[in-house]
């Protein structure tokens, strides 16, 4: 996977509207296309990612397509590798201290946030869900010492003011095999007490 030191997302609640701004921006700049799709409620997702100067220059012209229908956005010219991992769905296993859990009515505003916690605290990015059968939210899950986690979610608060967080010291060990493994309740895999209660 090729990493880009810049991308942008545009979040729109058309889909004709979203392969309309997707094929503007990729006219427009030299960039890459990442992702593009529909996820949960309609909505439809543009991620392109390139040079700085060049995904700015794709940012704006989206911007400029999809004005009706653009539900949020986002520019980040220098993401952070491991956000940038886990929004392409790298997964990572939860060991740390302390558990974060943070919610986000809006995927640009997931991956904003994410960026801006990594790089304010240090903590290590298990998993990141961008709206597929989750509403059309966004969801991270992070964990490190329980300081780092606190600071991780101040940073949260400060930058998505649609967010919902929680952090979970010395998270139980079957609530730890859980998020390391599948978050949907269809693919959870059954867990019984060894004691047999």
């Amino acid at each position: 996977m090729k990493t880009y030191p810049a991308i942008a997302l545009l979040e729109l609640n058309s889909i004709a509207d979203g392969i309309y701004t997707g094929d503007a921006m990729l006219k427009q700049s030299p960039v890459a296309m990442l992702k593009a799709g529909t996820i949960s409620h309609g909505k439809y997702l543009v991620l392109v990612g390139g040079s700085v100067a060049a995904t700015d220059e794709a940012y704006q012209r989206g911007l400029s397509a999809s004005a009706e229908s653009r539900l949020d956005s986002l520019m980040l010219p220098d993401i952070h590798p491991e956000v940038y991992a886990a929004m392409l769905e790298e997964k990572q296993p939860m060991k740390q201290e302390a558990l974060g859990i943070l919610e986000t009515l809006s995927v640009a505003s997931i991956i904003n946030s994410a960026d801006a916690m990594k790089k304010g605290a240090d903590i290590s990015i298990g998993e990141m869900r961008l709206g597929d059968n989750f509403a059309g939210k966004g969801y991270l899950l992070f964990d490190g010492n329980i300081e780092d986690v606190e600071i991780a979610m101040e940073i949260a608060s400060s930058t998505a003011t649609d967010c919902r967080c929680r952090i979970i010291p010395n998270l139980t060990d079957g609530m730890r095999e859980h998020v390391n493994g599948a978050l949907r309740f269809s693919q959870s895999v059954l867990q019984f007490l060894p004691d047999g209660e």
